[in-house]
């Protein structure tokens, strides 16, 4: 099915591409469609072609050390997939598998060959988008490795939280304590001296009520600070659990590598010893 120029213009690889860029790409690609649960590529194919999601929506998979299947991406309207094994020329990595009715754009090595050959201005256009997008990702891996959690907290904190942390910050400290002691040692101290004119004699019952107010405004504050914490707490938690995820995604990555590599080794090794006397 042939493809309208319109549709280039909303994939963000594409957009740099005028309208006779464009329509050479356009009459060059084909418009696909998947119905559900179609598998639009599995492990191992050729990789000979990427995809453009138009519509729909399309769930990239591939499969771990334990052979459990990883969900690795749900692209977005107008990004690729499968690109990095149609330019390599190399197998497909992943699998990609339609979830409802789909639209996509098929591209293949030749359909960016022909784009190269008839408006080579082209190639620098899409480098361009490919260099921005580059260097979003290193920004965005940039801010999430060099951001400490406390100071996202901190950022997005609200008056009251901030209030709630400075009372139970001072209210848990020894100089609260000294202070205290201080002020209710002066105030028994007058009262007794004033005697019959004391404003709160003893059983100092206006000084009761006052540390009783005091006591039900101090613990509910104390309670904010409290789950604020706990916030922290999971938070931490939640990021330590990213960090370590990542850091298994990359260990059996590095893994798959090094199996692919002893395979290509073990294959050169066979070669050698078919060719050498």
């Amino acid at each position: 099915m042939a493809c309208n120029p319109d549709v280039l213009k909303n994939v963000p690889l594409f957009a740099l591409l005028d309208e006779d860029e464009t329509a050479v790409l356009a009459a060059q690609v084909e418009l696909k469609r998947f119905t559900p649960r179609h598998r639009i590529y599995k492990i191992g194919e050729p990789g000979g072609r990427a995809y453009v999601l138009v519509s729909g929506e399309v769930q990239v998979t591939t499969v771990d050390e334990d052979q459990q299947e990883v969900v690795v991406d749900h692209p977005a309207p107008g990004e690729f997939f499968g690109f990095a094994s149609m330019l390599d020329e190399t197998p497909h990595q992943t699998s990609a598998m339609a979830l409802q009715e789909t639209v996509c754009v098929e591209v293949d090595r030749d359909d960016i060959a022909i784009l190269l050959r008839q408006k080579p201005h082209a190639g620098m256009d899409l480098l361009a988008v490919l260099g921005r997008q580059f260097h979003a990702s290193q920004q965005l891996v940039r801010i999430r490795s060099s951001r400490h959690p406390n100071q996202v907290i901190e950022e997005e904190a609200t008056v009251g939280e901030r209030t709630a942390d400075a009372v139970a910050r001072f209210g848990g400290s020894w100089t609260f304590i000294g202070l205290f002691a201080v002020l209710l040692a002066v105030y028994v101290a007058i009262n007794v001296a004033l005697r019959r004119t004391a404003w709160d004699p003893y059983p100092f019952i206006l000084l009761n009520l006052f540390l009783s107010m005091l006591a039900a405004i101090q613990a509910p504050v104390i309670m904010m600070s409290q789950n604020r914490q706990d916030t922290k707490d999971r938070l931490r938690g939640e990021l330590d659990y990213e960090v370590n995820r990542r850091s298994e995604s990359e260990i059996q990555g590095l893994t798959r590598r090094m199996s692919l590599l002893a395979d290509k080794v073990g294959d050169v090794e066979d070669l050698l010893r078919e060719r050498l006397p």
